[in-house]
């Protein structure tokens, strides 16, 4: 609330024997005003003007936006009894390929907001057995956003980030921004590091994290900024069978306290407040019953009931096994109207910082919650007997 504006008392002459001597009633105290929340535009640190092809989805930070604590829900798994043929999704015409075997797929033909409920539903399908989907001359960018959120409401309910920038009015869209010229933000993020890669399942803290996810481009380097997927299914499978065993039944610590802490360490927001939640390290996907690893370096923090050496060089482990299995990593190259689907259940992935050219990378992110994390027993699979 603006401060009340207040009129100047009038002097109150009163006789003396020496002179007039007016007498000024003191002003009454003004209540502080309110303080106005910060908000941070991108359109504003360009001078307010832009070359941003999609300036409606340029980042805000709005200090005043708070959230309450998120409340569990039910999460219905489409792809479970989804149509394996995939005929409502891949009509004749539509070309999918692989881009390796065991992750990653690249679309054709195919308008993802056009589809059916039974298209949706094989997506859902189509995504878990692929773990990334790269769909390619997609409408996604142009058409109106509340259809946008419309069809990722489908997979599940929006996550709001708690820290990250969104375009106004819509705080459910997740931004990925970066712009500047050599000598600026991109420099100062190789000032302490060696390397971008930051292996991640998105916001992996919450109780029921992120499934099926969306990634729509405005804008991106010509050469450059790719993203980089892992399958935590095959990690898993690639693990000895006394090590799955062991894995299974123990649970990790997931936390989001230190990303909060990084945006306020920067006079960033933080519109919710962080947690911290346990998972089970070996997660099942429930429409494919694959396993899968579920711990990641950007998020995972420790194992409950190990001691601290014990969970360190555990993790220490299993990341590097991540982020060295080159063997079951896919390379997304993002170009015009591509629109990146993945599920964050089976999948890390990590952005890439290659570029000097100052070029704009801009993506939004929808980002819809699923079930929460569950295993399933163990169950022996009997290696093969050496000649």
């Amino acid at each position: 609330m603006a401060p009340s504006v207040q009129q100047l008392p009038e002097e109150i002459p009163v006789v003396s024997s020496e002179k007039i001597v007016p007498i000024v009633e003191k002003p009454a105290e003004e209540k502080p005003a309110e303080e106005t929340p910060k908000v941070k535009r991108q359109i504003d640190l360009e001078g307010g003007k832009t070359d941003a092809k999609y300036p409606q989805y340029l980042p805000t930070w709005n200090h005043g936006q708070k959230y309450p604590p998120l409340e569990k829900f039910d999460y219905i798994e489409h792809g479970k009894d989804a149509d394996p043929t995939f005929k409502d999704l891949l009509p004749e015409g539509s070309k999918i390929q692989k881009l390796t075997p065991s992750i990653g797929s690249e679309v054709t033909g195919v308008q993802l907001s056009k589809l059916s409920a039974a298209g949706r539903d094989q997506l859902a399908l189509l995504v878990a057995q692929r773990k990334v989907v790269a769909f390619r001359d997609q409408d996604f960018a142009d058409i109106p956003t509340k259809e946008q959120l419309d069809f990722g409401s489908y997979f599940g309910r929006h996550h709001i980030h708690p820290t990250s920038g969104s375009p106004e009015g819509y705080p459910e869209l997740h931004i990925v921004h970066r712009y500047g010229p050599t000598g600026s933000e991109i420099d100062s993020f190789f000032a302490n590091r060696t390397s971008a890669v930051s292996w991640h399942s998105d916001v992996s803290y919450e109780a029921q994290p992120p499934g099926v996810t969306f990634l729509t481009l405005f804008d991106s380097p010509e050469v450059g900024g790719d993203t980089l997927f892992a399958s935590q299914v095959e990690a898993y499978n690639r693990l000895s069978e006394p090590l799955k065993e062991r894995l299974h039944g123990l649970k990790a610590v997931h936390s989001g306290f230190e990303q909060a802490q990084f945006s306020r360490d920067r006079g960033g927001v933080v519109r919710r407040e962080p947690v911290k939640n346990e998972h089970p390290i070996v997660r099942t996907h429930p429409a494919t019953g694959e396993k899968a690893l579920y711990v990641n370096p950007g998020f995972t923090r420790s194992i409950v009931g190990l001691k601290k050496e014990e969970s360190e060089a555990l993790l220490a482990f299993l990341f590097n096994h991540i982020g060295r299995g080159v063997d079951y990593q896919a390379r997304v190259r993002w170009a015009p109207k591509t629109v990146v689907v993945w599920d964050n259940r089976v999948t890390v992935h990590s952005a890439t910082t290659d570029w000097r050219t100052g070029e704009r990378r801009h993506l939004a992110r929808i980002t819809p919650q699923a079930d929460v994390p569950t295993e399933t027993p163990y169950v022996k699979v009997e290696e093969p007997v050496k000649a």
